[in-house]
């Protein structure tokens, strides 16, 4: 996925400690882009949705200790 021009981006509640600031697009239908939001004309990874989700579930179940 090249062209990320319409994408709405959204900044995680969590970003605001020490600098770390994340965002994911909420528009994409089949994938999430993240990025870092210091450097929002740099590179985004983009997972499929259903990877994503997953990886949320397992942060909400405990999967990689305390967040």
């Amino acid at each position: 996925m090249d062209d990320l021009r319409g994408a709405v981006w959204r900044k995680s509640s969590y970003s605001a400690q020490a600098g770390q600031c994340v965002e994911v697009a909420t528009n994409v239908p089949t994938a999430v882009p993240v990025r870092d939001s210091k450097d929002p004309e740099g590179p985004a990874l983009v997972f499929p949705a259903f990877a994503f989700a997953a990886f949320v579930a397992a942060v909400k179940a405990g999967e990689f200790g305390e967040v």
